[in-house]
């Protein structure tokens, strides 16, 4: 018999399996789940994924790459430009689009009011900005730069090598932004204004 844990599908939906039972379990001390609805689920699970590989990407991806190009001799980054990043990117950026759907989708008919940051959504509408920036730099800076970078684009060297430092100065600035929008969207989430 296969261990489920072989499998990142299958442990993905034997967690979210596991997520729904404990929801509804009488016995959760303190457990109430009635203030956590699908749609803040759903946005804070994709949140994760997106910001967890935003950070994997300029703590761990970008510095590791720039060691492996440099050291003369070594294995280089072709491994991780072939098999990591590509599977990374995917995640990263339909995470970015459905944390961004889910927002908009718990702010409903308050979306207005957070965009034009009318008053008592400032805070959830400065995160929502920020949200929003960040969602185009990936969506119209990151990929289509990286496609380059990996080759699923044809490109020239130099090419390739803009396209690398439009890349990283677009995810550098998403992991800037990521910091105050945290503090944003937590905020509004456990008492500030909305």
């Amino acid at each position: 018999m296969k261990n489920p844990l072989d499998s990142v599908g299958t442990t993905l939906t034997l967690g979210v399996a596991l997520a729904i039972v404990v929801m509804v379990l009488p016995i959760t001390p303190g457990g109430d789940f009635s203030q956590l609805s699908l749609g803040r689920w759903l946005h804070i699970v994709s949140g994760v994924f997106w910001i967890g590989l935003l950070y994997y990407f300029n703590v761990a991806q970008i510095p590791a790459l720039a060691a492996a190009n440099a050291d003369q001799g070594g294995p280089g980054g072709a491994g991780i430009l072939k098999y990591v990043a590509p599977r990374a990117l995917l995640w990263f950026r339909w995470a970015a689009l459905a944390t961004w759907l889910t927002g908009a989708w718990l702010l409903g008919p308050r979306l207005v009011d957070a965009f034009t940051l009318a008053e008592g959504s400032e805070v959830i509408g400065i995160g929502a900005w920020l949200g929003t920036i960040m969602l185009f730099n990936v969506w119209g800076l990151i990929w289509p730069n990286q496609k380059k970078v990996l080759g699923i684009v044809e490109a020239t060297a130099e090419e390739k090598a803009a396209a690398r430092r439009v890349a990283t100065l677009a995810s550098r600035t998403n992991f800037l932004l990521s910091i105050p929008m945290l503090m944003c969207m937590g905020g509004s989430a456990h008492g500030l204004p909305f």
